[in-house]
């Protein structure tokens, strides 16, 4: 079965040359010398143990920052803002470049740490019991997703690939769009930015459209795991596929705190 995605099927076949060259049949192979042993490929097994990694890691730094940076400080401020900044900029070039450094995606789960414990704080100081709720939910819809996608009810088709990416750009565009009229005391009504302020059903039914198309970018994560196997891609390719799945699940995690703070105003 050939990959729907052009850029895995070009990094399985310049994964292929480089097995051969090191193995000793490519052009870079010299008679006389033994010939080294290929790089070992990546697995589902190197995808779950990485994922669970980056989310232990996340979820030990986010405890930390919960417990140990006071509410209200200007330490804490500044530390919710930096790891907002830092984790968007560090994302945005992990996904574009491609990055499959282990210690640079580390540090992306680290700092995503920071800014889901502050945040998370802040929910359950208004909602309480909301974060365990949200947590039970993500996993939930994301062993949901992972049923249907093991069952093929839903596959990474080019046509539902593109149905999906054009979705989240148009939420991303929307969501920038209201947050930039917000500013200038223009809300067009997709997201109430308040902790406790009334909420109509606009809101609600936006949060209800990002958190399905969040769970079906899982399915585009699952494909590029499988994808990524059969192609024979080097292990640390593993890095980058557990990257996606982390990023889904945060993108999840706040997209139903902020649907459970909605419903329960």
């Amino acid at each position: 079965m050939q990959s729907s995605n052009p850029v895995l099927t070009r990094l399985g076949e310049a994964a292929r040359q480089e097995r051969s060259s090191v193995a000793g049949y490519g052009t870079g192979y010299a008679p006389g010398y033994p010939p080294q042993a290929a790089p070992r490929t990546m697995t589902l097994d190197d995808v779950v143990v990485r994922t669970v990694a980056l989310l232990a890691i996340t979820g030990i730094v986010g405890a930390g920052a919960w417990v140990l940076l006071p509410a209200g400080s200007a330490a804490t401020a500044i530390a919710l803002i930096g790891s907002v900044v830092a984790g968007l900029v560090l994302g945005l070039v992990i996904a574009f470049m491609r990055v499959t450094n282990p210690a640079v995606i580390i540090a992306y789960a680290a700092l995503q740490g920071v800014a889901l414990g502050l945040f998370s704080r802040q929910y359950e100081s208004f909602y309480d019991g909301i974060v365990i709720q949200a947590v039970i939910g993500t996993f939930g819809i994301f062993a949901i997703m992972a049923v249907l996608y093991k069952l093929r009810v839903l596959r990474a088709t080019p046509r539902f690939t593109k149905m999906v990416v054009g979705a989240l750009i148009g939420i991303v565009v929307l969501s920038l769009a209201n947050f930039l009229f917000y500013l200038f005391d223009v809300n067009l009504g997709l997201r109430e930015y308040s902790a406790t302020g009334k909420v109509g059903w606009l809101p609600i039914v936006f949060s209800l459209v990002v958190v399905v198309v969040a769970a079906l970018t899982f399915i585009l994560d699952f494909d590029a795991v499988e994808q990524g196997v059969r192609h024979g891609l080097p292990e640390k390719y593993a890095w980058y596929c557990s990257f996606g799945i982390l990023v889904g699940l945060i993108f999840l995690y706040y997209e139903i705190l902020r649907l459970l703070s909605y419903l329960r105003r």
